[in-house]
């Protein structure tokens, strides 16, 4: 019997047991959820993929805290091939059907972006007209790279990058320091504006990040400064 007849015949198994018990509800509704739970697997397809519990990060690494930019997720992906392409957080944009005007600004780059290399290279598009504004007028907008380790001292001219507001041992991070720091420094992204938005918390060994945020996380602590 060929792979094809075993699951056909692993198929027929399972809609005689629907028969039998579950003959309420339609055999079309009942083989969709089979085959999303996997049930109709046999033992060696199971077992071919295994998953092992991942590795756990040392707690105790580095941490770079940097400031959360209210604006639109943004990305451009390199190719092995060369190919470039631009997208938004949920989708792939052309300036035709843009977020903001990132894909017809990245288009307009490309010869510069195309420096970022073969990846996919995240960012926040922000400025006039997207979220906060950030005092920028007359559509200005900007792109700040997420990856402060690869591109704070070099990069594309046309990127910016994310302020670092703090870097070292985990074990020695205050956020509610830095969050107050923030709320009496404003916004380091664009200097001037009073409102920023807060701060991301970046794990370098457990490749994770934090948000917290002023507006929507313990609003209102930041007025006094804890001590030490």
């Amino acid at each position: 019997m060929c792979g094809l007849d075993k699951k056909l015949m692993n198929i027929k198994k399972e809609f005689e047991y629907i028969d039998k018990h579950f003959s309420s509800m339609s055999k079309e509704q009942l083989f969709n959820d089979l085959m999303k739970c996997g049930l109709n697997r046999n033992k060696e397809e199971i077992m071919a993929d295994f998953v092992g519990f991942p590795k756990m990060a040392r707690y105790s690494r580095e941490v770079i805290v940097t400031e959360k930019i209210d604006g639109t997720n943004a990305q451009i992906c390199i190719t092995e091939d060369g190919e470039f392409l631009v997208g938004s957080r949920k989708r792939w944009i052309t300036p035709e059907k843009d977020n903001h005007g990132f894909a017809r600004w990245a288009y307009d780059h490309k010869e510069e972006l195309m420096g970022l290399g073969v990846g996919r290279h995240f960012g926040e598009w922000w400025g006039s007209g997207i979220q906060r504004g950030y005092g920028l007028q007359k559509g200005e907008k900007r792109f700040s790279l997420f990856n402060v380790s690869r591109w704070r001292d070099e990069r594309p001219a046309c990127c910016g990058v994310v302020p670092i507001l703090w870097e070292g041992n985990f074990d020695d991070l205050c956020v509610h320091e830095i969050m107050y720091d923030l709320s009496l420094s404003g916004s380091i992204a664009s200097p001037g504006y009073m409102n920023p938005e807060g701060i991301v918390i970046f794990h370098t060994k457990g490749n994770v990040g934090f948000k917290k945020t002023f507006e929507n996380d313990d609003t209102g602590k930041w007025d006094v400064k804890e001590d030490n």
